[in-house]
C-alpha cells in the first residue's frame, strides 16, 4: 500500500530542490516555530526533521512504540520528559532495560525518599568515592546501601503469592509496578516509571532480562531454593509468551488500530532498539503471516556511528532492508540523528506537549468539529490521554494473533521441514 504523505511546502517537485529558508528567533513565539524555522542546517536539520516526522505522526493519530536504554530512571529523566510523554496516551508500549526498571525504586525507599541520587563530577576520584561507599553512574552518584535496599525490596516483592508462577516479563513489570505505586505514595514521593506505566496499562518489554539487578535477586531466591534454604520460590519468565505478546501488539497496529500503521522512536539503541523492531520478522518472516508491514515512522536518536557496523547505529533506512521500516515512505517519514538523547527530548517533548495544549485552547474555544476541519492534526494530537491501555487487552490480542496462526498451518508445516543429517 503507498501512503501519500503532506505535500512540503518548501519543496520544489519541479527541480527536487528544497529551499532554505529561516525565521530570526527572536520572531519565534514557540517551540514549533523554533524547530521549523530556525534549524536549517547540520546537526540542526537533523533535528528538525526529526521534530516534524514526530508532529506528523501524532497528528496522523498513530500509536508510537518507545525503545529506551541507558539510566533514564537514576538520572531522574523519567520524571523531567518520559513520563509527561507517556501521559499523553500517545504511547503504545514501551521496550527498555532490566536496569531501567531495578533503578526506577530508588526513590520511593523507605530511608532514601528524601533523594537517592546527587550529582558527583565526571572527573571524579572513584578511588575516593569507593572508599566512602558511593556509586557513580557518569554524574549521578547514590550510596551503596540504595542498592542494598532495593535488593532486598526486590526480593521481598518477588516472593509475594502475585509471583509465584510462570509468567511473562510484562506481567512481572506490571505487578512490580503496583507494589512501586504503592511504596510512593506511602512515602509521598512523585509517581516512577513502572508506577505510571502500572497505571495507564502500558506494557513493559526487556528484550535481556538476565542483564540487570531484578533478575539476579529473582536467581538469589531460585538459588536460596536449590540450597534448601526457602521452601519455595516459583516465579519464572515465559520468554516465549512475552515474544508472542509483543507480536499481538503489533499485528494490533497493522490490523485492527483506525490508522493501520505504528511509529516507533528509539533512543539510545542496543536491545530496547532490536526489540522494538522485532515483531515484524517475528510476524512475517518466521510466522509467516501475508501483509505484515514494518514501522510507518521510524526516529531514531543514537550515539553510536553508522561505521560500527552494529545494531545501534544502523539507520531505518538501513532496517528497511529487513522488512521492519515501510520501503513506500522511508524517506519522507524516518530519521536517525549522532547524539545524546538526553540533550534533546526535553526541548522535543516541551514542544510536542505546547502543541497539544494549544489545540486543547482552539478546541475549548470554538469546539471539535471546527477545530478538526481546519486542523486535521489535531485529532491526533488530542486523542484520549488515558491511551490504549494495552496491557488489559493482551490476552484478546494475543488470541486473535494464534487465531492467524491457526490459520497459516499449512505454511507452518512447510517451514519446519529441512534436511539437517
Amino acid at each position: 500500500m503507498v501512503r501519500v504523505m503532506p505535500k512540503d511546502m518548501n519543496h520544489d517537485p519541479a527541480t527536487s530542490r528544497r529551499w532554505v529558508r529561516v525565521r530570526r528567533v527572536d520572531e519565534c513565539e514557540t517551540l514549533d516555530e523554533l524547530f521549523t524555522h530556525c534549524l536549517p542546517a547540520f546537526g540542526g536539520a537533523y533535528l528538525r526533521r526529526i521534530y516534524q516526522i514526530l508532529d506528523r505522526a501524532i497528528g496522523m493519530g498513530c500509536p508510537f512504540t518507545l525503545a529506551v536504554s541507558g539510566p533514564v530512571t537514576v538520572s531522574g529523566q523519567h520524571q523531567a520528559w518520559m513520563i509527561p510523554l507517556l501521559e499523553t496516551g500517545w504511547v503504545a508500549y514501551l521496550s527498555t532495560t532490566d536496569a531501567v526498571c531495578y533503578h526506577d525504586g530508588h526513590r520511593s525507599l523507605d530511608a532514601y525518599k528524601s533523594g537517592p541520587v546527587h550529582e558527583v563530577p565526571i572527573a571524579s576520584d572513584d578511588a575516593a568515592l569507593r572508599e566512602e561507599g558511593t556509586i557513580r553512574v557518569t554524574d549521578m552518584a547514590f550510596d551503596e546501601g540504595v542498592l542494598l535496599d532495593q535488593d532486598r525490596f526486590i526480593s521481598a516483592v518477588l516472593q509475594r503469592p502475585e509471583f509465584q508462577h510462570k509468567m511473562t516479563g510484562t506481567e512481572m513489570r506490571n505487578l512490580l509496578g503496583k507494589f512501586y505505586a504503592s511504596i510512593e505514595e506511602r512515602n509521598g514521593v512523585q509517581p516512577g516509571l513502572l508506577a505510571t506505566c502500572y497505571r495507564r496499562a502500558i506494557p513493559i518489554f526487556v528484550g535481556a532480562p538476565g542483564d540487570g539487578s531484578v533478575f539476579l535477586n529473582s536467581m538469589k531466591l531460585w538459588a536460596m531454593m536449590q540450597a534448601g534454604l526457602v521452601s519455595q520460590y516459583g516465579f519464572d519468565l515465559d520468554l516465549h509468551a512475552e515474544v508472542y505478546e509483543a507480536c499481538a501488539y503489533h499485528r494490533w497496529g497493522l490490523f485492527d488500530h483506525p490508522v493501520h500503521a505504528l511509529a516507533t522512536m528509539i533512543l539510545g539503541g542496543g536491545v530496547p532498539k532490536n526489540y522494538n523492531l522485532q515483531p515484524e520478522p517475528a510476524l512475517g518472516q518466521v510466522l509467516g503471516l501475508p501483509e505484515v508491514r514494518g514501522y510507518l515512522f521510524d526516529v531514531q536518536i543514537v550515539t553510536a556511528p553508522v561505521t560500527d557496523g552494529s545494531l545501534s547505529s544502523c539507520p531505518p533506512a538501513e532496517a528497511v532492508t529487513w522488512g521492519k521500516v515501510d520501503k513506500d515512505t522511508y524517506l519522507q517519514t524516518t530519521e536517525s540523528m549522532q547524539g545524546d538523547y538526553s540533550t534533546v527530548m526535553p526541548f522535543l517533548v516541551k514542544a510536542l506537549l505546547d502543541n497539544r495544549k494549544r489545540y486543547e485552547a482552539m478546541v475549548a474555544a470554538e469546539g471539535e468539529e471546527a477545530v478538526f476541519a481546519r486542523e486535521p492534526k489535531a485529532r491526533g494530537y488530542l486523542r484520549p490521554r488515558e491511551g490504549y491501555r494495552l496491557f488489559e487487552k493482551r490476552d484478546a490480542l494475543v488470541a486473535k494473533l494464534t487465531d492467524d496462526v491457526r490459520k497459516n498451518r499449512e505454511w507452518l508445516l512447510e517451514s519446519l521441514k529441512y534436511s539437517v543429517g
